[in-house]
């Protein structure tokens, strides 16, 4: 691997994930950057890569199921009074550059390219801060912009017809463990109670580890929140929940997610305190 291949983050010199750019994946995963492991700051690993339950999460990312009918999530496609479908139609986010690369951070331009051509264009900024001796953060943009002559629009299996699937946008994929991950918000809990709503913050908590998800803009506060414990632990924040998302020619879509990686099992009153610190201007 080239420098220009991966970068790792840091907080205060300690590693605690690792950026590929240019992954050897096939095809049929739509090959995309990811971050993965991710780590508290004692050294937990908090995400995973290829899990057998679904070979196309990728870590922490960025994933779209349907971009004007091109999968940039990897596996199959819902299609409406189909079903799951294995298409040929995979797209792949290619990484052009780093503008910008510290160890607590990075700038990045990708191109989203399918059978037509780059569709879209992104700029991605991540950065590491420390919070606590027990608490980092991970401040994810990431800014779509259509670079065709004509207006795409950004779908979901929900959008397409599969009830409650309305997945796609930012995704962290979290490591599975034997019992499910406890899951709750500043004013619900349980994946039933949080999944498909927005709201500031949700927190993941599993064994000795805690992901508190935080919409850190007023439009990415108004995207619920995709949530899964019992079939497998991630949250994601989605793009397109009840309709399709247009994305004029020349327009650009921009969400920032904050999450704060903690050692331990956080009550509300700590997590909402970290997502106060994290997120504060």
């Amino acid at each position: 691997m080239t420098s220009d291949d991966f970068a790792v983050l840091r907080v205060a010199g300690r590693p605690v994930g690792r950026y590929v750019t240019r992954p050897e994946l096939p095809r049929r995963l739509s090959p995309r950057p990811y971050l993965h492991p991710v780590t508290t700051l004692a050294g937990t690993a908090v995400t995973e890569l290829s899990p057998a339950d679904h070979t196309h999460h990728l870590g922490v990312g960025v994933a779209v199921p349907d971009v004007e009918g091109h999968n940039f999530w990897g596996g199959r496609t819902y299609v409406r009074d189909r079903g799951s479908t294995e298409l040929d139609n995979h797209g792949s986010q290619r990484h052009t550059g780093f503008q910008l690369r510290d160890p607590d951070g990075f700038v990045e331009e990708l191109r989203w390219v399918a059978a037509p051509g780059e569709l879209l264009r992104e700029r991605r900024t991540v950065a590491a801060t420390g919070l606590t001796d027990t608490a980092w953060a991970l401040d994810f943009t990431f800014s779509l912009t259509n670079v065709t002559k004509a207006p795409l629009s950004v779908g979901s299996p929900a959008t397409n017809g599969r009830a409650g699937a309305a997945y796609g946008g930012f995704f962290w994929r979290a490591r599975k463990e034997e019992s499910d991950p406890e899951v709750f918000t500043a004013s619900a809990e349980g994946e039933e109670g949080v999944h498909g709503r927005p709201a500031d913050w949700v927190a993941l908590a599993g064994a000795g580890w805690t992901l508190v998800f935080a919409g850190a803009t007023e439009a990415t506060r108004r995207d619920p929140w995709f949530v899964r414990a019992a079939e497998y632990p991630g949250v994601g924040s989605s793009l397109a929940h009840d309709a399709r998302l247009p994305v004029p020619p020349g327009e650009t879509v921009v969400r920032r997610v904050v999450t704060v990686v903690a050692d331990g099992r956080l009550g509300r009153d700590a997590a909402a305190a970290l997502v106060r610190k994290a997120v504060s201007p």
